[in-house]
């Protein structure tokens, strides 16, 4: 099953836990230090809360579709850039508490988006150093 991905870039984690926690009548699926996801079964969603700094307000991070196998990650790369597209693809990249497969590309407006899956758990918020993954100075990741 895919899902859409939506990544906010939240100011307090712990009341915006408890606030979708009530919103979707679901716990979150991770939490770990600056970081929560819940993978909602109705409507199908991958909802990503990235701690951000306190007083600002919550905003959208990045997007994505979450997908069941690398596979679909790679012929998702393959449509896209036939379709002409400019496209960033990493493999086995540690990002958001995962090790996953991901292309990214931009939409029309800037906002970065991600085909994705995940591989297994990893014990990192932190972005590897070559990824587009995970930035924490404001600009998109995950």
């Amino acid at each position: 099953m895919s899902r859409v991905q939506l990544a906010l870039r939240v100011p307090d984690l712990e009341g915006s836990i408890a606030f979708y926690s009530k919103l979707f009548s679901a716990e979150p699926a991770k939490v770990r230090p600056g970081y929560a996801n819940f993978a909602i079964a109705e409507p199908p969603l991958k909802l990503v809360l990235i701690e951000g700094e306190d007083g600002e307000p919550t905003r959208m991070d990045h997007l994505g579709v979450e997908v069941e196998d690398p596979g679909l990650v790679t012929g998702a790369a393959e449509r896209l850039a036939g379709a002409g597209l400019a496209t960033l693809e990493e493999n086995d990249t540690s990002c958001c508490y995962a090790l996953q497969d991901k292309v990214w590309v931009h939409g029309p407006g800037g906002e970065p988006w991600e085909v994705y899956t995940v591989k297994a758990d990893a014990s990192t918020l932190a972005k590897a150093e070559d990824s587009a993954c995970c930035a924490t100075s404001g600009s998109a990741c995950c």
